[in-house]
C-alpha cells in the first residue's frame, strides 16, 4: 500500500508499505478520506518523532475484522479516533479522559495518510463510530476536530446568552463560530489578520468581525461598544500568537473565561500581570485538549443533523500523491481552510 512519510512540511515522501496485519481484537480499515489538521504542520512538535505517517482525521470502510470483534463487520462505514482513553484511570473517572496516559500512547498503524490502517483493540473498543449513510466520508473527517471544539466549549461553560470572542478564524476558529451559532450564543465576535478568513467567519455565523492587524482597532473597546459596555463573557483563543493572547486577556469581563484552544509557538510564555489579570477579577484561564468519546458522538450528531456546516469548509481535495501540496496550503494558511486527502484516488 502507499503511505505519505512525513519528515517536514516541505519533505514528504510517498512510500510503499505492507498492509498491516490484524489480530483477533483489531480492525483493518481502507481509508477513504483523511483531513490535514493544523497540528500536522507544527514542525517543532513533530521534529523529534519523524519520519512518521501522519493523519488522524479519518474515515473509511472496514475491510477486515478480528474474530473477537463485536459490533462491526466488513463493509461498515466508520470514522475513528486515533487517541483513545482507558476509561478506568483517575483522569477518566474524573471526566478528564483527554489527559489520560493511555490516550497519549494510543494511535493508528500507520496513520491516516495511507491506503489502509490497522485499528488496535483499544481503539476498536473506545474510538470507532459508525458513519450514517447521510454523512459522506469527507464530512466524517470533521468528527475529530469538531469533537475537540465541542469539548472546549463544554468545559468553558458557554451559555446561549453569552457574548463570545473567537480570536483566530482558521478552521478551528470557524468550527467554534459555527458551533456557537448552532447553540445560540448571543453575540459572536471574530478576529483574524486574514481578510479572507474574516469573510468565512461571517459566512459561518459571526455577528461582527475585526481585522486583528488593524492598529486603529482597539478590540476590548470594540467589544464593549457592541456588548452594552461589557467585555466578553468568553474568549476563545484559536491561535497561539502572542498578540492574540494579549488581546484575549484584555477582552474578557470580570468573572469571564479565556479558553486556550490553539497551540502556541515553541517556548511561548503567558504575557500577563498577575494583579491585572487575576486579582479582583475572578477570570478563569482554561485549556482543553482533544475530545472524549462523548464529544465524538456529539460531533457526529451535529454533522449528521446538519447543524454544523462542515461541507463548505472543505476548500481542497487532493489525491495522496499530491499531499505535499496539501501541506503547503495548510501551512501557509491563506485562502485554504480544510484540505482533504483521498488516499485511494
Amino acid at each position: 500500500m502507499r503511505c505519505a512519510l512525513y519528515y517536514s512540511n516541505k519533505d514528504i515522501k510517498i512510500i510503499e508499505k505492507n498492509v498491516p496485519k490484524i489480530t483477533d481484537g483489531e480492525v483493518l480499515m481502507r481509508v477513504e478520506a483523511s483531513g490535514i489538521c493544523g497540528s500536522d504542520v507544527i514542525e517543532w512538535y513533530r521534529r523529534d518523532k519523524v519520519p512518521l505517517v501522519l493523519g488522524h482525521e479519518v474515515t473509511g470502510v472496514i475491510t477486515g475484522v478480528g474474530k473477537n470483534v463485536k459490533g462491526y463487520k466488513v463493509g461498515d462505514r466508520i470514522c475513528a479516533a486515533h487517541h483513545v482513553p482507558c476509561n478506568t484511570c483517575k483522569y477518566c473517572l474524573s471526566g478528564h479522559q483527554t489527559v489520560c496516559e493511555t490516550l497519549r500512547t494510543t494511535n493508528f498503524d500507520p496513520g491516516g495518510f495511507s491506503e489502509f490502517l490497522r485499528l488496535p483493540e483499544i481503539n476498536v473498543k473506545n474510538g470507532v463510530y459508525l458513519l450514517p449513510d447521510s454523512v459522506s466520508f469527507e464530512k466524517g473527517t470533521f468528527v475529530e476536530p469538531l469533537a475537540c471544539v465541542v469539548r472546549g466549549q463544554r468545559l468553558a461553560g458557554v451559555k446561549p446568552a453569552d457574548t463570545v470572542v473567537v480570536i483566530g478564524s482558521g478552521l478551528a476558529g470557524l468550527l467554534h463560530i459555527n458551533l456557537l451559532r448552532a447553540t445560540g450564543a448571543s453575540r459572536i465576535i471574530a478576529t483574524d489578520i486574514n481578510g479572507k478568513r474574516l469573510e468565512y467567519a461571517k459566512k459561518f455565523g459571526a455577528d461582527y468581525v475585526f481585522n486583528a492587524g488593524d492598529k486603529n482597532i482597539d478590540l476590548p473597546e470594540a467589544v464593549k461598544e457592541i456588548n452594552d459596555g461589557f467585555l466578553a463573557d468568553i474568549v476563545i483563543l484559536s491561535t497561539g500568537a502572542d498578540n492574540a493572547i494579549v488581546q484575549g486577556l484584555k477582552s474578557v469581563r470580570r468573572g469571564g473565561t479565556v479558553l486556550f484552544f490553539g497551540a502556541a509557538d515553541e517556548g511561548a510564555k503567558l504575557p500577563l500581570s498577575i494583579n491585572e489579570i487575576f486579582w479582583r477579577t475572578e477570570v478563569t484561564l482554561l485549556s482543553s485538549y482533544a475530545g472524549s468519546i462523548l464529544d465524538h458522538r456529539a460531533a457526529l450528531e451535529l454533522i449528521r443533523s446538519k447543524r454544523i456546516n462542515v461541507k463548505d469548509m472543505i476548500t481542497n481535495r487532493l489525491p495522496l500523491k499530491d499531499i505535499a501540496r496539501g501541506f503547503e496550503l495548510t501551512a501557509k494558511a491563506q485562502d485554504s481552510l480544510k484540505v482533504i486527502i483521498n488516499p485511494n484516488d
